[in-house]
């Protein structure tokens, strides 16, 4: 279930030029004081890379608030008899005021915030690895986060480049919109998510 009182979020994303279909996508899944929101990367394009990304999928909107180590234990496990997929999952929690997140591959993560007047970003550490080949081991990270940052994840179809572009007082959609259009790769497919945590 969408819900955007902890969250406010847009996406956007197309599939590689000569493609009908995209191998990759998000998931989105807000309560009044949770959010779990994912970016998957089927590997390659097509419809195999679609289908990896879809079993991911599945697997996170049939359980969105289970931990993100045992969503990432079942998704590899689902993901056996597929490409495989890079992904980036990140849980919010309103009333703590935290952001948890896994990556596994080159899904970015960015979290831009503002502090007084200036703004800043994180990068948010991801594990090498392939979700259904190979899956890396590593520990889920938590940060402390204020109400009104912003958390964007980006698949390597969006140009690394796309931090110098973020806008901390764009409306979400619209940014998703733009940076898809302004740092989209021509030899990939694309998707950017952007979310605002909080009010």
């Amino acid at each position: 279930m969408i819900d955007r009182a902890a969250i406010d979020w847009g996406y956007a994303a197309l599939a590689m030029p000569g493609e009908t279909i995209s191998g990759d996508r998000c998931v989105i899944d807000a309560a009044a004081d949770t959010a779990l929101l994912a970016v998957i990367d089927g590997v390659g394009h097509g419809a195999e890379a679609a289908a990896a990304a879809k079993a991911a999928a599945r697997v996170l909107e049939a359980a969105p608030r289970e931990g993100l180590r045992s969503l990432f234990d079942r998704c590899h496990e689902e993901l056996r008899t597929t490409r495989g997929a890079a992904m980036t999952v990140t849980h919010f929690d309103a009333r703590g005021r935290t952001l948890a997140w896994l990556g596994a591959g080159n899904v970015a993560g960015v979290l831009l915030r503002q502090s007084e007047d200036r703004f800043s970003h994180l990068g948010l550490l991801t594990y090498g690895g392939v979700v259904g080949l190979r899956l890396p081991s590593g520990p889920v990270s938590t940060i402390a986060v204020t109400p009104g940052d912003l958390l964007i994840l980006a698949t390597d179809g969006i140009d690394a480049g796309f931090v110098e572009g973020l806008r901390y007082d764009e409306d979400p959609q619209k940014q998703a919109d733009r940076l898809l259009m302004d740092y989209r790769s021509m030899n990939d497919d694309a998707l950017v998510l952007v979310a605002r945590l909080g009010r």
